[in-house]
């Protein structure tokens, strides 16, 4: 079965960047998508191009950090589509500075959405996914910060550590359900990561100064549209990891290199 063609797509995160060209890609391959984030204009053009390309789409404002709003989403999906076969857990945010400066209000933010988004999605969305036995797919977005520690990003780090952890489970206990598993890993990507204290609530506000200095991305950057490409390639090939350098490798040898000397020198 095409994966993609007369299939229903949830893109969290999905007014920009990665979700705005995995939303763009999964429209074009045939599937009628519906988009969640908090940037209603950013939503609304996405949902235009798709629907000028002769496809369907829907524009839902969802806080993912909250579930009942992630629940709401869900509820818009099945009453308009009547299944969801693919959810892209996409959105996330990112803080930047030390762990001995992080705020409070810094992990409230940076888990609520980057985990707690990923977690709400999987109660919302997973029980119908599997009640409608049709199978399908979730991608859940990390980061290369969720496979390699890097300073400066602990918040970050801490959070894209976790979805790697609840992805790699989550494929061997939807194994029997037919339904697959994508984490997707990037390095340097051409997104507005970097900015995304835009949509930062009021409530979790820092006090003026408290702002840390912006980590360089690493590796070369890609555009969104090449990162959406390899998930669909890895959508189609039912793979898990969806680590989109090559400049990884390196840097992921020597860790699994520093965790076999510590066992022999045990």
């Amino acid at each position: 079965m095409d994966p993609f063609a007369n299939r229903v797509a949830v893109v969290t995160g999905g007014a920009s960047g990665i979700g705005r060209a995995l939303a763009l890609a999964l429209a074009r391959e045939g599937a009628r998508v519906i988009l969640a984030d908090l940037d209603e204009p950013g939503m609304a053009q996405v949902a235009d191009a798709i629907e000028a390309g002769g496809g369907q789409a829907l524009a839902v404002r969802t806080d993912l950090a909250d579930l009942g709003q992630v629940q709401a989403l869900a509820e818009r999906a099945w009453v308009s589509f009547g299944a969801v076969h693919i959810l892209c857990n996409n959105a996330g945010v990112s803080v930047s500075g030390g762990l001995e400066t992080a705020t409070y209000q810094d992990w409230q933010w940076v888990i609520g959405v980057n985990l707690w988004g990923v977690i709400h999605g999987l109660l919302a969305f997973l029980p119908r996914m599997i009640a409608q036995q049709q199978g399908g797919h979730i991608v859940n977005t990390a980061s290369m910060a969720g496979l390699i520690a890097s300073q400066g990003l602990g918040v970050y780090n801490t959070t894209k550590y976790a979805v790697v952890g609840l992805s790699e489970t989550l494929v061997k206990d939807l194994r029997p359900y037919g339904i697959g598993v994508s984490v997707l890993c990037p390095m340097g990507v051409a997104t507005e990561i970097l900015t995304s204290e835009r949509n930062r609530p009021p409530a979790l506000q820092n006090p003026v100064g408290t702002k840390g200095e912006p980590v360089p991305l690493m590796g070369p950057t890609l555009t969104a549209e090449e990162v959406a490409a390899q998930v669909l390639a890895a959508i189609r090939a039912n793979r898990l990891y969806v680590i989109t350098h090559a400049e990884g490798l390196e840097p992921l040898r020597r860790r699994f290199q520093r965790m076999e000397r510590a066992i022999l020198d045990s």
